[in-house]
């Protein structure tokens, strides 16, 4: 018996993976009745993480009181799955880019202290498994907010303590561990991470990010020598070198952050959640693999959904469906692709297509599945 796997991206600002997912399935039982259909709807770890992670665990939003990028109270949410003791939080509930006004953007004064008052309250919830996406950062604190939220303590050659904002950087000489929350070794982190920039230096957090969170020239100068001073005196006093650590930059040096105040390990966002989705298992005997994402282009290639379809796939044929294709009949060719669906075809334009994508995903499968037929 045929079995199709269905692992698609959302469609953002239209379709989440799971409804793509149910219209992909109604187009294909039009034709084939009995066939094995498995939907695996799938997420990079930003937007539609959190419904992908919630088909797979079951878990529930859960609503905390923790503190915006400058320290004002707000609520923020996670996933939590009770039956796996699993949390998926996004660092931009609490520390994002977007809680903030044009004109409050400031790196040297925004704070993670709110992603880890959302962690421990995952921990103290019952967590023992955390995964924590750190896209859409307004920070440039090295994950030194966060960490103070856990019980570490920063502080400066004069012992002054410090909150850990970004301006702390540069005036951080000791991190004292005495006060760590004593759960916080017992819990896995995984960071769903997709940069690969170092953490100071020319690619590094502040020069790469920093002015899109609203730092001057002088200012991506000040943070950048912070982040050196950070690293040096993490060599010093725990012997662990970060700067070299492919996204050690991310978030404003969250990624670093994480690695030494979590112990965790920076993954892409797209195998975190195939590994939930125990992906790989899924598809070993799938004639097809039919995955998809709103725009198909070059960018889908680094570290999208589609692209972890696609180092998954070992002799399954791939169909993708998307809302519009950039891509050439030779770069088609070149990543074996069997069938491309653009709803576009279907649409009078962006809008209709976004408007009526269930629909036109319905057709387009069903006219996948009379090709499956006709060619087999």
């Amino acid at each position: 018996m045929k079995k199709i796997v269905i692992a698609p991206d959302k469609f953002k600002g239209s379709l989440t993976g799971i409804e793509f997912c149910d219209a992909v399935e109604r187009g294909i039982r039009k034709q084939f009745e009995n066939i094995v259909i498995v939907k695996l709807p799938l997420a990079d770890g930003g937007d539609g993480t959190v419904d992908a992670l919630k088909f797979y665990t079951g878990g529930k939003l859960i609503s905390a009181e923790v503190h915006d990028p400058l320290l004002r109270p707000i609520q923020a949410n996670y996933l939590y799955s009770e039956k796996e003791k699993l949390a998926f939080i996004e660092m931009a509930e609490a520390s994002g880019i977007r809680l903030l006004k044009n004109e409050e953007l400031n790196p040297m004064e925004t704070s993670t202290y709110g992603t880890g008052e959302l962690i421990l309250d995952a921990i103290k919830r019952g967590a023992k498994h955390i995964l924590l996406g750190i896209g859409g950062s307004s920070t440039n604190d090295a994950g030194m907010g966060m960490a103070t939220a856990l019980g570490f303590r920063f502080f400066d050659a004069e012992n002054t303590l410090l909150k850990g904002a970004g301006k702390d950087l540069n005036r951080l000489a000791t991190i004292d561990t005495s006060n760590v929350i004593s759960e916080l070794g017992s819990v896995k982190f995984e960071v769903a991470c997709d940069v690969n920039n170092p953490l100071f230096g020319p690619n590094g957090a502040a020069h790469i990010y920093a002015p899109q969170k609203g730092a001057s020239g002088q200012m991506v100068d000040d943070l950048d020598a912070g982040l050196k001073n950070f690293s040096e005196r993490v060599v010093k006093q725990f012997g662990k070198n970060l700067q070299n650590i492919a996204g050690a930059g991310a978030a404003g040096g969250l990624g670093a952050g994480c690695v030494l105040f979590l112990n965790a390990e920076l993954k892409s966002g797209t195998e975190l959640i195939k590994s939930i989705a125990d992906f790989d298992e899924q598809v070993k005997d799938a004639d097809w693999i039919v995955t998809g994402e709103g725009k198909f282009d070059e960018q889908t290639f680094s570290g999208k959904v589609i692209k972890g379809v696609l180092d998954s796939r070992t002799n399954q044929k791939l169909a993708v469906f998307c809302g519009l294709s950039e891509l050439t009949v030779e770069q088609i060719k070149a990543h074996k692709i069997d069938f491309l669906a653009e709803m576009m075809e279907q649409a009078a334009d962006v809008g209709n297509s976004i408007k009526n994508a269930a629909k036109y995903l319905e057709n387009a499968a069903e006219k996948f599945a009379r090709n499956i037929y006709r060619d087999e």
